[in-house]
C-alpha cells in the first residue's frame, strides 16, 4: 500500500496544458481513492472542480506528497513554502527545461503508479537563507533553492562590495553583482554567468562574480556549511538589490551586511527509479550522447 493518502495539488497559473494536466491528474488520485488538497491558486484554475483547498504555506503540513505541476520555476516557488515542513514534492513538467520536475505529462499515470507503490529515488537538495544585518540590526531575508544574488537592479551598472567567508576577508570587488548558488542553482543563472555545473550531491557553493571588472575573479567554490557575507560599499547613484531564485527580496543601504547560510531542512525531492542526472544534462543542455563504435 502507499505510504502517501494525502496529496497536495500546485499549478502553475496562465498555462492551459496545466490545467489539462490537473484535471488528468485529479482523476487518476481519485480513481486511487486518494485524498487530493488544493493550493489556494491551483484552485482558481478549476472553478468547477470541489476539493479542499489550503494556502501553500499550509500544503506541507496536511498532505504526505505535494505535485507540482509546471516548470522548474514553479519548483522554485513551491520549495520556498514547504521546505518548513518535510514534506516530499514531485514535479510534473509543464515548462521549459524541467531539471527540477522530471515527470512527462504523457507518463503521469504510469509514474505515479510506481511512486505510490514506494518504486522511486528520493533526493535532498539543500536551500540557503538570507539574513541582513543594517546598524546591529538583523533584518529578514529570504530563502533559495537556486541562488541568493546580490545586483545593481534594473540599470546596467557596476557595484562595490566585499566578501568574507567563514569571517575570513576573501576580497572587494567591483563587478555587476554577485551569484552565490547551491548544486541546484549551478545550471541555472550561474551557469550562464560562467560558473561549474556542480552535482546535486555535493555539499558545496560556487559564488559567481557578475562581469568583474578584474579578469583574475573567478567563480569560487566553498563548502556550503561555511558563511557567506558580503558587505554593501556606498554607491554613487544606486541601492544594490539581493534576489532569491530571481525574486527582488531585499533593497540594500550603504553599510548593509547580507549574510548567507545554509537551511537547517533540505528540500525533499521524488524522482522515478529511472532518473539520471547526466540523462537530463545531456537533454537540457545539449550535451553529446555516446558515440557509435563500429566493432566489426
Amino acid at each position: 500500500m502507499s505510504t502517501f493518502k494525502k496529496l497536495g495539488l500546485v499549478g502553475r497559473p496562465g498555462h492551459a496544458g496545466v490545467v489539462s494536466t490537473l484535471r488528468r491528474l485529479i482523476e487518476y488520485l481519485q480513481t486511487r481513492h486518494l485524498e487530493i488538497v488544493l493550493e489556494q491558486s491551483t484552485a482558481e484554475l478549476l472553478p468547477d472542480i470541489s476539493l479542499p483547498v489550503h494556502r501553500r504555506h499550509e500544503l506541507g503540513g496536511e498532505c504526505d506528497l505535494v505535485v507540482v505541476v509546471g516548470g522548474d520555476g514553479s519548483m522554485l516557488n513551491a520549495a520556498r513554502a514547504l521546505v518548513n515542513h518535510d514534506v516530499p514534492v514531485l514535479g510534473i513538467n509543464r515548462g521549459r527545461l524541467g531539471f527540477l520536475t522530471d515527470i512527462l505529462p504523457e507518463e503521469l499515470e504510469t509514474s505515479l503508479d510506481a511512486v505510490l507503490a514506494g518504486r522511486y529515488r528520493e533526493e535532498k537538495r539543500f536551500m540557503l537563507d538570507f539574513t541582513v544585518r543594517r546598524d546591529d540590526e538583523l533584518l529578514p531575508g529570504g530563502t533559495a533553492l537556486n541562488d541568493v544574488v546580490l545586483h545593481p537592479g534594473t540599470a546596467a551598472q557596476m557595484i562595490e562590495f566585499e566578501l568574507f567567508i567563514d569571517n575570513q576577508f576573501v576580497n572587494s570587488q567591483q563587478s555587476d553583482g554577485l551569484i552565490v548558488a547551491t548544486p541546484t542553482g549551478s545550471t541555472a543563472y550561474s551557469l550562464s554567468a560562467g560558473g561549474p555545473i556542480m552535482h546535486p550531491s555535493l555539499n558545496a557553493l560556487v559564488l559567481v562574480p557578475m562581469y568583474p571588472h578584474t579578469l583574475s575573479s573567478r567563480p569560487l567554490v566553498v563548502d556550503a556549511d561555511l558563511e557567506i557575507r558580503i558587505a554593501v560599499v556606498k554607491q554613487r547613484a544606486i541601492s544594490p538589490l539581493v534576489s532569491c531564485d530571481g525574486a527582488v527580496r531585499f533593497h540594500t543601504e550603504p553599510g548593509d551586511e547580507i549574510i548567507i547560510r545554509k537551511k537547517a531542512g533540505p528540500l525533499r525531492l521524488i524522482h522515478p527509479l529511472e532518473y539520471n542526472y547526466y540523462e537530463v544534462c545531456r537533454s537540457k543542455l545539449g550535451w553529446g550522447n555516446r558515440l557509435v563504435r563500429d566493432d566489426a
